[in-house]
């Protein structure tokens, strides 16, 4: 193929060989740190929390949502009342009924990931529910500076709801993704772990390209790698379509530029989906 329309290339000469696919664009990779000013990030870019954060934060996600949502019902209960007494019960019944319901779907959340077990569908949890979840967590999360802590939190929520399912694909159905950012060992060791397995390897600079293999190659699941910001906006998009794990990078230079990963993470990973 010619340059610039996308490139699907052999990255290692021996067998098995790790398929390295490249879609290239114009359009930027990282714009999800478009305020960053370019000062040293904390912890010289590494997010690393405990689970527990996110439950923290997702609790009082929860609360605030349902506080939105319990004033615009008392904002509207004149009108209600004016059209019809009974909408203001049915409509307060109905509210306070989804607040039981939100509750007791969270607490099953969490005893899922403590006893490791599924005791909710693959839709109520991390491939449909739980994704929402997570976004507008993130939402409330930032507007108290502390959005990348509580994202590392949620994808380590999510991988271990997924990982209960025990998923298992050949080495053909499997796809990794990367993004371009990654510094050149790291790509050297992602591309090494694609050999071991004979999994192709997708570089994209943007989320809808990451959109576009997957919908073009249609693996069966799929191990990514991205900073919070980005794994999380993606998961949204693509976990409730195929099966993902999600690997958060380090970025010591920052975001977008000489990016690392846990490459044993990575190869775990890879192990736990290939059958």
């Amino acid at each position: 193929m010619t340059p610039g329309s996308g490139i699907i290339e052999s990255s290692m000469s021996d067998s098995p060989r790790a398929e390295l696919i490249k879609l290239e664009t114009d359009r930027r990779l990282g714009h999800e740190w478009d305020e960053w000013d370019g000062s040293p990030l904390p912890r010289n870019g590494d997010f690393d929390s405990p689970p527990k954060l996110f439950f923290l934060w997702s609790a009082a996600a929860t609360a605030v949502g349902l506080a939105i949502l319990f004033g615009v019902l008392w904002l509207l209960r004149p009108h209600l009342a004016s059209i019809h007494p009974l909408l203001v019960t049915g409509t307060t019944v109905a509210v306070a009924t989804l607040a039981v319901l939100a509750w007791t779907w969270w607490a099953l959340l969490g005893a899922s990931y403590l006893l490791k077990r599924p005791l909710l569908p693959a839709r109520l949890a991390e491939r449909g529910l739980y994704l929402r979840l997570m976004s507008w967590t993130s939402r409330v999360a930032s507007r108290f500076g502390r959005r990348d802590w509580v994202e590392n939190a949620s994808v380590k929520v999510y991988n271990a709801l997924a990982l209960i399912r025990a998923r298992k694909v050949n080495t053909g159905e499997l796809l990794l993704l990367v993004p371009r950012c990654l510094s050149r060992d790291a790509l050297d060791g992602v591309l090494a772990v694609a050999k071991r397995y004979a999994v192709p390897v997708f570089v994209a600079t943007r989320g809808q390209l990451a959109r576009r293999v997957i919908k073009e190659r249609r693996p069966r699941a799929v191990v990514a790698v991205a900073c919070e910001r980005d794994m999380v906006s993606g998961l949204h998009d693509v976990a409730g379509k195929v099966p993902v794990l999600g690997l958060v990078l380090k970025l010591p230079s920052g975001p977008c530029k000489d990016t690392v990963l846990d490459l044993v993470q990575l190869e775990d990973w890879v192990k736990a989906y290939v059958a």
